[in-house]
């Protein structure tokens, strides 16, 4: 199985995790690879640094560690990772932009900047996957999130939120002529599951589900002692249904974790992300129960992820 959506920490956040406790985790998990994102610290967004991340894994086996280069709205950093996916793919499996602030505040936020970076990824001719995390400050409601109360998170970054920045970031890559494949990370909403099944009809995009979107609504993040507080946050039933259908109808294209520990205190202060491995393995119980087909579910969990990011024939 691939997990193509992790935050594996170490460096100047090892207290939360260390590459090789996650990829062991992992391991442990039946995961045989694994896409560590950008928004380390210090970041993946030089070839110096990606070269140092991919020391932390050397030595351990029954797993393949590989990278989402981070870009900026530098012109000639986003050359730099061009360069980089060119030289070290399948390593490093595509590039990834931040479409709005979350943990590593990487988020290139202004339309205009987005626009510059696929233009600029045009020019240089990059065919691969941009993935991007789509959420749209001007959306975001940062004063209506109570500390403690993670419930409030979904107000705080509203399913318009992700909407808008879903429209936007497709709308840039028509404008642009950006012939790469956008993929929309994490989508938890009905309306962006809908926004890109319409712009496959001309697009090429892609789209991943977390366990935690499929399974859990922010009814269970009222159960404060479970510290369900993630970017984007959960949704109503209606959202968490859709993404749930998406997966089993053939509309998503692959399962992903989100993997991104914290400590408890770090937890308690109020940071996103949650743990994702052991839930990977919840959802696909919750598939099996539901129905899904074997060869679906090797879609999701491997076939579809191998074919596009590593160039590698369906098992």
């Amino acid at each position: 199985m691939i997990d193509p959506h992790v935050h594996l920490r170490d460096w100047n956040q090892a207290e939360k995790e260390t590459v090789a406790h996650g990829l062991a985790t992992a391991k442990e998990c039946g995961f045989t690879h694994v896409f560590d994102m950008p928004n380390t610290d210090p970041p993946l967004t030089s070839r110096e640094t990606i070269l140092k991340r991919f020391e932390l894994a050397k030595g351990i086996t029954g797993i393949e560690y590989h990278i989402w280069a981070g870009l900026t709205a530098d012109p000639d950093q986003i050359r730099e990772m061009t360069e980089v996916y060119r030289e070290l793919h399948p390593r490093v499996v595509g590039l990834k932009l931040f479409l709005g602030q979350s943990t590593g505040n990487m988020g290139v936020i202004r339309y205009d900047d987005q626009k510059l970076v696929l233009k600029t990824l045009t020019d240089l001719d990059y065919r691969g996957t941009v993935a991007v995390h789509a959420e749209k400050e001007s959306c975001m409601h940062p004063e209506k999130y109570v500390k403690g109360q993670f419930e409030t998170h979904s107000e705080a970054r509203p399913p318009e939120a992700e909407i808008e920045s879903v429209k936007d970031i497709l709308k840039i890559a028509e404008e642009t002529g950006f012939q790469g494949n956008i993929h929309i990370a994490h989508i938890s909403t009905a309306g962006a599951i809908e926004v890109v099944r319409q712009a496959r009809m001309h697009q090429r995009v892609t789209m991943g589900v977390t366990p935690h979107h499929a399974l859990f609504t922010v009814e269970d993040a009222k159960d404060h002692d479970r510290y369900l507080k993630m970017n984007p946050p959960l949704r109503e039933e209606s959202d968490r249904k859709a993404v749930f259908t998406a997966l089993m109808d053939g509309t998503a294209d692959w399962i992903e974790s989100d993997h991104a520990p914290h400590t408890l205190a770090q937890k308690q202060a109020g940071a996103s992300g949650i743990p994702g491995f052991y839930n990977m393995l919840l959802l696909i119980d919750a598939l099996k129960s539901a129905g899904i087909s074997d060869s679906r579910l090797k879609d999701l969990t491997y076939n579809n992820c191998a074919k596009l990011l590593l160039g590698m024939k369906s098992s």
